[in-house]
C-alpha cells in the first residue's frame, strides 16, 4: 500500500489547515480581512452552497474568496495529477462565481530542480488555458515566507 501522507505532519488535512493557517496571517498583515470555511452559492443553472477555504469577513466591502493548494511536485519530480486535477476544479469554481469577487489561488511554492520550474509556473503554462481571467495566483515561500505574485489580474 502506497503512503502519500506528507512526511513530517500528522495527516494531510492538518498540512491543509495550517497552510491556510499561513494564508490567513498573511491576508491580516496586508490589510485583507478574511475568515475560514466560508460559503458561496455557486452554479450554472442552479445556485449551491460551496465552501471557500477563505472568503471575506461579512462587514468587508471587498468581496474575495481564496482557495489555498499546498500540493507538492512527487518525491520522484513528477507531476502530481491527482493533485492537478483538485487544482482545475477549484479554477472551475473561480469560473461560477459571481464577478464583483476577487478570486486567489494561494498556492506553496515547490521547486523541481529536474524541470527547472516551479508547480505553479508549470500549472500555469501548460493548464493556463483553464485559469479565468480573473484569477491571481500567489505562491508562498515556506523558506523564505515570501510570497510572490505568478499570475495576475487580467
Amino acid at each position: 500500500m502506497m503512503n502519500f501522507q506528507r512526511i513530517n505532519s500528522i495527516s494531510n488535512a492538518h498540512v491543509g489547515r495550517d497552510f491556510e493557517d499561513i494564508a490567513l496571517a498573511y491576508f491580516h498583515q496586508n490589510g485583507l480581512a478574511l475568515m475560514k470555511n466560508v460559503g458561496i452559492f455557486v452554479g450554472l443553472h442552479i445556485k449551491k452552497q460551496r465552501n471557500f477555504d477563505l472568503g471575506s469577513v461579512p462587514d468587508s466591502n471587498e468581496k474575495v474568496v481564496v482557495e489555498c493548494k499546498s500540493h507538492k511536485w512527487t518525491s520522484g519530480g513528477n507531476v502530481p495529477s491527482a493533485k492537478i486535477t483538485v487544482w482545475n476544479e477549484s479554477m472551475y469554481y473561480f469560473y461560477l462565481l459571481p464577478v464583483e469577487y476577487r478570486k486567489i489561488f494561494f498556492i506553496l511554492r515547490d521547486f523541481c530542480e529536474r524541470r527547472n520550474e516551479t508547480l505553479g509556473e508549470y500549472y500555469i503554462r501548460t493548464h493556463g488555458h483553464l485559469i479565468p481571467r480573473d484569477v491571481e495566483i500567489l505562491e508562498y515561500d515556506e523558506e523564505t515566507r515570501e510570497v510572490r505574485v505568478i499570475k495576475a489580474r487580467e
